[in-house]
C-alpha cells in the first residue's frame, strides 16, 4: 500500500499555489515532478545541443570556500544548485547554454563509440554572477535499487577503500563524508554522482526543495528563501511528511532488472571485456546488505549493483572541478551498473556519465553484458 502511494506521488506534477491539487511549485525549479526527470524511474538525457532545454540535468553551482557543514559553499543569490525555471511572473536564475565537441574513437576490436566534451555557459541571470562560479552538471540517474544499496553496512563499503592506493593495484577508492540533516553530523555518503547524500529520504527531501522548489519536514525552508523570487507564503512545509516517507519508501522497494541472456554469446564476450579491462576494481559486482530488523525486504541479501559506491579520481577530462564535501574536483562516485542495459528500451537513449557525454551502440558488448 505504501508503494502504491509512493508510485503515484513520484508521478504527481505540481503546480503554483494556490491550487486544490498538488500546489507549491517553485517559485523557482527545475521540473515539475519526480518522474519528468527519472522516467520510467530510469536514466535521464542531457541536451541534445544548445537550444534544447535542460529537463532531466541539473547544475550544482558553488563558490570556493567551505560551508559551516562541511559541504560546497553557497553562491550568493543562487544557492548550491541552479533553478533555470520558474514559475509565471517570477525571474528563473539563469538559462543553461551547452555546447558540445564530439570525437569518434575505436576499441581494439574495432567497435566505435563516441565522447562528446561539453562545455557550459550560464547566461540572462537575474541578478550578476559572482566571479569564481563552480558548475557541476548532474544527469538524473535510475531510482531503482536504492533501498538495498542503503542497507549495506558501512564497513562492507569501507573494507573497499584504499585512499592512498596501499595495496599498489592502482585504485584509491575512498569514502565521502557528507551532512546528514536528520543526524546533525556527517555520516557515510552513498547517494548522488559525487556520494553526497546519505539517505535515500534526504536524497528525496532534497530532489523536492531544490528540483521542484517543495518544502517539507526536512527541508523546510524554500530553495529561494532570501532572494527576490521567494513567495512569503506561510504554506511550508509544502508537502505531509506521509507523502515524502511514501515517496522515499518507494524509491527503497523498486526492484533491479533481473539479469538478461546470461548464457549468450555476446554477452559472454562483454562480460569477458569487462574482466579483462579490470573493471570490476571499482564497478564491483557484488555486495552483502546488513541486518534490518526495520526493513527485513532489503535484509541480508547478496546483491549485485557493481559498485563500491566510493569515489574515484577520474581524471582532468571528467573533472567538474568543484569539491563535493571530501570528494574533489575529479573525484565521481562508482555509478551501479545493474539495469544499465536496458537503457535503450526504457528511456531511448544509451548516454551515460554525469553529464551524458558518453554514448554507446546499443548492441554493444560492453553494455550487453548488464
Amino acid at each position: 500500500m505504501i508503494h502504491e502511494m509512493g508510485d503515484k506521488a513520484f508521478e504527481a506534477t505540481f503546480v503554483s499555489a494556490p491550487a486544490p491539487l498538488n500546489p507549491g511549485l517553485g517559485p523557482i525549479f527545475n521540473n515539475v515532478s519526480c518522474a519528468s526527470c527519472h522516467i520510467a524511474d530510469g536514466r535521464g538525457k542531457p541536451p541534445l545541443n544548445s537550444s534544447e532545454p535542460l529537463s532531466a540535468m541539473l547544475i550544482r553551482v558553488s563558490i570556493p570556500g567551505v560551508a559551516s557543514n562541511g559541504g560546497p559553499l553557497a553562491v550568493p543569490g543562487f544557492g548550491v544548485q541552479l533553478q533555470q525555471r520558474s514559475i509565471n511572473g517570477v525571474a528563473k536564475e539563469a538559462d543553461v547554454i551547452i555546447n558540445y565537441s564530439e570525437q569518434t574513437f575505436s576499441f581494439p576490436d574495432g567497435e566505435t563509440y563516441s565522447l562528446r566534451t561539453p562545455t557550459y555557459q550560464l547566461a540572462n541571470s537575474y541578478i550578476p554572477l559572482p566571479a569564481g562560479v563552480m558548475l557541476s552538471p548532474r544527469m538524473a540517474p535510475p531510482v531503482f535499487g536504492l533501498g538495498l544499496l542503503e542497507a549495506v553496512d558501512e564497513s562492507e563499503i569501507l573494507k573497499f577503500a584504499d585512499e592512498n592506493d596501499a595495496n599498489g593495484d592502482g585504485i584509491s577508492g575512498k569514502p565521502n563524508y557528507v551532512w546528514n540533516v536528520l543526524a546533525g553530523t556527517r555520516t557515510l555518503g552513498r547517494f548522488g554522482w559525487k556520494a553526497n547524500n546519505p539517505t535515500v529520504l534526504q536524497q528525496t527531501a532534497g530532489a523536492y526543495n531544490e528540483d521542484m522548489g517543495i518544502t517539507s519536514y526536512v527541508f523546510p525552508a524554500e530553495s529561494s528563501k532570501g532572494q527576490t523570487q521567494y513567495d512569503n507564503r506561510n504554506d511550508d512545509p509544502e508537502i505531509p511528511d506521509s507523502v515524502l516517507r511514501a515517496v522515499s519508501f518507494y524509491v527503497q522497494t523498486l526492484a533491479v532488472p533481473v539479469r538478461r541472456s546470461a548464457d549468450d554469446a555476446t554477452v559472454l564476450q562483454g562480460k569477458k571485456l569487462f574482466n579483462d579491462a579490470k573493471c570490476g576494481s571499482c564497478h564491483r559486482p557484488a555486495m552483502q546488505t546488513g541486518v534490518r530488523v526495520d526493513f527485513p525486504e532489503v535484509s541480508n541479501q547478496r546483491i549485485f549493483p557493481y559498485t563500491d559506491l566510493l569515489l574515484h579520481d577520474m581524471g582532468e577530462g571528467l573533472a567538474d572541478h568543484r569539491p563535493d564535501f571530501d570528494a574533489n574536483g575529479n573525484e565521481w562516485r562508482t555509478a551501479p551498473l545493474w539495469g544499465i542495459g536496458l537503457t535503450q528500451k526504457v528511456n531511448g537513449h544509451n548516454f551515460y556519465l554525469h553529464d551524458g557525454r558518453s554514448t554507446f551502440a546499443a548492441g554493444s558488448n560492453f553494455m550487453a553484458w548488464r
